[in-house]
């Protein structure tokens, strides 16, 4: 089985460009859907969190605010410490998904849709790494109407958020892959049927391998 890592800069269109592979045949997970899986009440990293950054954080229902823990763990500078409570199990769960998709789908792709995965350092864990990408006015587009905010305000939120990952052109640099997701939908399908057909040749053929021909799939191709 074919182990892929999918990242990019803050609201450049991962979820997206994973629902599109999705539709041509691949398995995936979201880091931040697991994460939150893991914040439940009474499982141990909520226990964790809530011990270290406090009730605040917490909904009247006892649930965590995930914005608020956002708001304390930027605002004071302990992102690097949320991190190393969450990413721990994170990194777990993927492991134990992917083993067990192993098992049933040996032929299969399976990709981790992840946002930190080169700063934690763990992209040596994948066979191949895409990285979507995106011109920076679209990140504050996107990130206000997904969250429905001012443009000042969604503008701050991803200069906050940015300021803890890497640039994308470093991302890029890391890449087997580069999807860029600037453009209309069509243009973002087109690469990703053609990173998809070279997945599925590796996936088939050993991770080791590449298709004949094949090179870095980039905006420039």
């Amino acid at each position: 089985m074919l182990k892929v890592g999918l990242t990019g800069g803050v609201a450049c269109g991962k979820t997206t460009v994973g629902q599109m592979f999705v539709a041509r045949g691949a398995h995936l997970t979201e880091a931040d859907q697991i994460a939150r899986e893991l914040m439940h009440p009474g499982a141990p990293v909520y226990e964790e969190v809530v011990r270290r950054f406090g009730h605040e954080i917490l909904n009247p229902d006892q649930t965590i605010n995930r914005q608020a823990l956002a708001n304390v763990a930027f605002g004071a500078g302990r992102v690097r410490e949320l991190n190393q409570v969450v990413h721990p199990a994170v990194i777990h769960e993927q492991e134990r998904w992917m083993a067990e998709l192993a098992a049933g789908d040996p032929e299969g792709v399976a990709i981790v849709e992840a946002a930190l995965i080169l700063e934690a350092g763990v992209g040596k864990r994948f066979d191949r790494l895409v990285v979507v990408t995106c011109r920076p006015e679209q990140k504050v587009e996107r990130f206000a109407a997904r969250h429905q905010m001012d443009e000042a305000g969604a503008r701050a939120e991803v200069e906050r958020r940015s300021a803890a990952q890497l640039p994308d052109e470093e991302k890029a640099r890391s890449a087997h892959f580069v999807i860029d997701n600037s453009g209309a939908r069509a243009a973002t399908e087109a690469q990703v049927e053609r990173v998809w057909t070279e997945l599925k040749w590796q996936a088939k053929a050993g991770s080791g391998r590449r298709a004949p021909g094949a090179g870095k799939i980039s905006a420039k191709d």
